[in-house]
């Protein structure tokens, strides 16, 4: 059943903190790395996971794949929404996340300005 894959993918403290810096924009793995301070292996591992449950999509650009919430499972699954929406606003790791994210976007932080910088 798909709402199983769903709230199981949910079960996850590192998958809502994904999912929270995912509702607000695309992002690459690189980025949820940094911002998560998690290795590539544990992100690829559940990014995997999202994907599975049809919570998240990518789209490729160049050798990156830019991920987001996918608004149709969204929309199927009206809790999904709810909890992105409302209730991690009011958890203080995912409020952390963002703050870390806003800065690491300051930096000029990103998979692409990262490549620039090691080509020069």
């Amino acid at each position: 059943m798909e709402v199983v894959k769903v709230i199981k993918a949910l079960a996850d403290e590192t998958r809502i903190r994904m999912l929270n810096l995912l509702y607000k924009e695309p992002l690459c793995v690189c980025d949820l790395e940094e911002i998560l301070e998690i290795a590539q292996s544990n992100a690829s591992r559940h990014l995997t996971k999202l994907k599975s449950a049809k919570l998240i999509v990518g789209n490729k650009q160049a050798q990156w794949i830019y991920y987001r919430v996918d608004k149709k499972i969204l929309a199927r699954y009206p809790f999904t929404e709810e909890l992105l929406c409302r209730g991690l606003d009011k958890s203080p790791q995912c409020q952390k996340d963002l703050v870390r994210l806003k800065r690491y976007q300051n930096r000029g932080g990103n998979c692409e300005a990262d490549l620039k910088l090691d080509d020069q």
